[in-house]
C-alpha cells in the first residue's frame, strides 16, 4: 500500500520536526545510483509566494500546446499523489510505490529525508511516463533543496518574503540568497520580485546567468478586459485573456511563466493559442478557490504576511456581502499576528481553530496573537477546523461569505469536510 511507504519515508530520517536536513550531496549520491539522466527541458520554480501558481500556469500552457508534462509540487492538500503529477493527473498508486521501491533500492543505507525521497522517487516516475518537460517546485529555499539537484534550464524566482527564517535567514537579503541558488550560469535566470534583494542580483551575476527582472526585462500590463506581456525584445502579445486563477498578483506569476517559456522556444515551441488556452484552464486548489456560492465559501491557503495581503485584495475585489466569517488556522513558526492584520476591517467574526500538526498553533495562540494584531471582529476559538467551520456555516446566511485560511492544514481539513475529495 503507497500509505505503507508513507508511513516509512515519515520514520526514515527524522530530524526535527520537519525532518530536514539540508544538503545535497547525499541526494547526488542516490540520484547517480539510480542512473538519473536529465533528457529533456527541466524549470525549476523558487520563491516564497507564487510557486504554486506559477507552476500551475506554466502546467497548463504547456498541456494546451500538446506537450506531455511532468510537474512536481508539494505541499499536497488530500493525497501524496497531487505531488506527482504527469498530464495534469495525479500519478497512481502502483506508480509510485515502484518508484520509492526504486529508490529505497539505490539509497544502500543513504539517509534521506522525506523531501528528498520524494523528489528522487517523482523524477523516477517522470522518466518512466517518457515526459517532454519536466516542472519542479523548490520545496524550501532553493540552494540547498532537494530539487536543486536537477539542473534547471530555465529557473524562476517569484516573490520573497520573510518566511521559514529559522532555516533561510533572518531577512530579505539572506532569503533572496538562498532563493538564488537555483539559477545556473548561461541559462535563463527569471526574477518575478520587483524589488529583488541585492544578494539576488549580486549571485546572478557571479555565476553568468542570464538574469531577466519582472519590470524592466518582461512584464504584464492590464488592460479592458485582458492584458498584454512584453519581454526584453520589445515584443508583445496583446488581449491575452485574464488568467483564470483569480487576483491581479496572478499576473505577474503569468508573465513570469511566459518568461520561461519563451527562453525554451527552440526546444519547446508554444503559440499564442496555446497560450491563451492555458490561461483560461488552468486550475489551482486552494487559490482563492471559491467552493460554495451562497453563503460564499473561499478558501485559501495563504500563510503569510505578503500572500494574505493578496487575500485581501481579493476579498475587496469580491464585492458586498453582509458579514464575512474568516475561518483561521496558522502554524505556530509563522507570522501570525503580521498575516492576521493584512485582514484588519474585513472580518466580522474570527474562528479560530487549533491545528493538531506538531507544528500547529492552538487556538488560544491565535487569540494572543489577535491582541496583538488588532484587526477588529469578535472572536470565538476551536479546537479544529472543522468545528470553526461548523460554526461558520450555523450562523452564515446567503448574502454572507465565510474564508478559510492560514495554512495547508487548514484548507486540507474544510476541504475534507466539506467532501470535496469524492467530488473531484
Amino acid at each position: 500500500m503507497l500509505g505503507d511507504w508513507l508511513e516509512f519515508l515519515e520514520k526514515l530520517h527524522p530530524r526535527g520536526q520537519e525532518g530536514i536536513e539540508f544538503g545535497l550531496a547525499r541526494m547526488a549520491r542516490v540520484k547517480a545510483g539510480l542512473g538519473q539522466r536529465q533528457n529533456c527541458p527541466v524549470i525549476v520554480v523558487g520563491g516564497t509566494n507564487g510557486k504554486g501558481s506559477t507552476c500551475a500556469f506554466l502546467e497548463a500552457i504547456y498541456r494546451a500546446a500538446g506537450y506531455r508534462v511532468a510537474c512536481y509540487t508539494s505541499p499536497h492538500l488530500l493525497t501524496y499523489n497531487e505531488r506527482v503529477r504527469v498530464d495534469g493527473a495525479p500519478v497512481g498508486d502502483a506508480e509510485l510505490r515502484a518508484a520509492f521501491a526504486r529508490v529505497e533500492a539505490a539509497r544502500q543505507g543513504v539517509a534521506l529525508t522525506y523531501f528528498e525521497f520524494g523528489t528522487l522517487a517523482a523524477w523516477e516516475a517522470f522518466e518512466t511516463a517518457r515526459v517532454d518537460v519536466v516542472i519542479l517546485e523548490v520545496g524550501l529555499g532553493g540552494r540547498l533543496d532537494a530539487v536543486n539537484v536537477y539542473d534547471a534550464d530555465a529557473a524562476i524566482v517569484t516573490g520573497i518574503a520573510l518566511d521559514h527564517t529559522g532555516w533561510l535567514g533572518p531577512d530579505r537579503e539572506s532569503i533572496g540568497f538562498e532563493k538564488a541558488g537555483i539559477y545556473r550560469g548561461g541559462r535563463p535566470a527569471i526574477c518575478a520580485d520587483a524589488n529583488p534583494p541585492r544578494t539576488l542580483l549580486t549571485h546572478a551575476r557571479a555565476i553568468g546567468a542570464d538574469l531577466r527582472r519582472i519590470g524592466r526585462d518582461f512584464g504584464g500590463m492590464r488592460g479592458g478586459d485582458g492584458w498584454s506581456y512584453w519581454d526584453r525584445q520589445g515584443a508583445r502579445r496583446d488581449a491575452l485573456p485574464m488568467p483564470a486563477l483569480p487576483g491581479e498578483h496572478q499576473l505577474g506569476n503569468a508573465a513570469a511563466a511566459l518568461a520561461a517559456i519563451d527562453t525554451l522556444q527552440a526546444r519547446l515551441p508554444v503559440a499564442l493559442p496555446a497560450i491563451c488556452d492555458g490561461l483560461r484552464q488552468v486550475r489551482l486548489a486552494g487559490r482563492f478557490q471559491r467552493a460554495r456560492v451562497r453563503p460564499a465559501l473561499i478558501l485559501d491557503v495563504a500563510h503569510n504576511p505578503q500572500a494574505v495581503a493578496c487575500l485581501a485584495e481579493n476579498l475587496d475585489a469580491m464585492g458586498a456581502f453582509r458579514r464575512t466569517f474568516a475561518v483561521a488556522g496558522m502554524l505556530a513558526d509563522k507570522d501570525i499576528a503580521g498575516s492576521l492584520r493584512m485582514l484588519t476591517g474585513r472580518i466580522d467574526t474570527w474562528l479560530l481553530a487549533g491545528l493538531s500538526t506538531p507544528r500547529g498553533a492552538s487556538a488560544e495562540t491565535l487569540a494572543a496573537a489577535m491582541d496583538a494584531a488588532r484587526p477588529g471582529g469578535r472572536v470565538a476559538c476551536f479546537s479544529s477546523p472543522g468545528d470553526a467551520l461548523g460554526c461558520a456555516m450555523s450562523r452564515a446566511e446567503e448574502d454572507d461569505r465565510i474564508v478559510v485560511f492560514g495554512s495547508f492544514h487548514t484548507v486540507a481539513a474544510v476541504l475534507r469536510v466539506i467532501g470535496w475529495e469524492r467530488k473531484n
